[in-house]
């Protein structure tokens, strides 16, 4: 046994137990798990030591996959991003048929939440630098390289269209001289790069999410992009409920009852993809708690939508329940992750359960399984 000025820092171990008719498993040198020649990727996880069949324990007690250092301010971020994606394509439909408050409104609204979602990503990250810092390079196989430019260009455009209403707001009273004249002619420009960015701007966090080894965050990568779209969807439908005249909203209402179905669809389809226990953030805690109360916002904003939604009051009412329900399913996927990596089982039974799935099936020389 080596002894280094290190060990001070290494965490005490946890005492074994062995209980009466435990089984130890017997672990396997590395030529034994198919490492040794090279021939196939062996297991991440060596067998465990198991106790009991709820009970794992792992590395010094410490969680088989590290939990990302992501707090609340990325919940923020992607809540205020996926309204920012849908307030623009709100914008570029009401620019062309006519409904000057919808566009208006939703311009503001897709600058204002990709200016605060911006600093809320700036906040999580401890440094402004470091938000610059990820844009030296371009990588098309990162989500988080390519959002990175598309928040960026997306806020650009924003920019422009949003000082372009804030100048029609005041009669054109802005001091700014000969730029009135370059802002208008890129009005057309702006809002068509705006409108193409938005679907990547509100379903590329799915992606980030879901391309992580969290195992909830993991299993769900199939089902999240169309997720958080949906609960843009639905979100800034209701944001324009909230502000638009019910006169031109009608292109808001149809856009959050498609995303309260896609949203409760999408959400009820990724738990059922999932391995019990990979689900069972999304179902308990605190967690689970949000995300019920985001589905049962999400439904009766859709009831209000549809069949009030021409009353003033019932708009608004049903609007405010639609953005509520997009921030919970947020902070709920979020806080569903974060736990999902505290306890191994979750890492390691369904590991073991796709592997046993694919033996028999067949499938036994490939290099994901392994035989033996």
């Amino acid at each position: 046994m080596s002894i280094t000025e290190y060990d001070a820092d290494r965490p005490p171990e946890r005492p074994r137990r062995r209980r009466a008719g435990a089984r130890r498993r017997r672990r396997r040198g590395l030529g034994e798990i198919g490492m040794g020649d090279g021939s196939r990727e062996g297991a991440v996880v060596e067998d465990v030591e198991i106790e009991r069949s709820d009970e794992f324990d792992s590395y010094y007690g410490r969680p088989v996959v590290k939990a990302p250092p992501w707090k609340e301010p990325i919940a923020a971020y992607l809540f205020l991003g996926g309204v920012a994606g849908g307030s623009a394509l709100l914008a570029f439909g009401a620019q062309h048929s006519g409904r000057p408050a919808l566009r208006r409104s939703a311009r503001l609204m897709a600058l204002g939440t990709v200016g605060a979602g911006t600093l809320a990503l700036i906040e999580d990250l401890g440094r402004p630098e470091r938000f610059l810092n990820m844009m030296r390079t371009v990588k098309v196989t990162s989500p988080m390289s390519l959002g990175t430019w598309v928040v960026s260009g997306f806020a650009s455009f924003s920019g422009v269209l949003g000082a372009i209403e804030v100048d029609r707001m005041t009669g054109e009273r802005l001091p700014l001289g000969p730029l009135r004249r370059a802002l208008g002619a890129a009005e057309g420009p702006s809002a068509l790069g705006q409108v193409v960015l938005a679907p990547l701007l509100a379903s590329y966090t799915g992606a980030l999410l879901g391309n992580t080894v969290v195992p909830t965050w993991e299993a769900g990568r199939g089902h999240l992009s169309y997720l958080f779209v949906s609960s843009a969807s639905l979100a800034s439908g209701g944001a324009a409920m909230l502000t638009v005249p019910v006169a031109e909203a009608r292109p808001a209402r149809l856009l959050a009852a498609a995303g309260v179905v896609g949203d409760v669809v999408s959400m009820h389809r990724m738990k059922e993809s999932m391995h019990p226990l990979e689900a069972e953030p999304l179902r308990t805690g605190r967690a689970g708690t949000l995300l019920t109360w985001a589905e049962r916002l999400a439904i009766a904003g859709g009831v209000g939508t549809v069949l009030g939604g021409r009353n003033r009051w019932i708009a608004a009412a049903s609007g405010a329940a639609l953005v509520t329900s997009s921030a919970l399913t947020r902070f709920g996927v979020l806080y569903a992750g974060l736990e999902s990596v505290k306890d191994p089982r979750r890492v390691i039974e369904p590991q073991r359960a796709r592997l046993a799935a694919r033996r028999a099936a067949g499938i036994t020389g490939d290099s994901i399984t392994t035989s033996g």
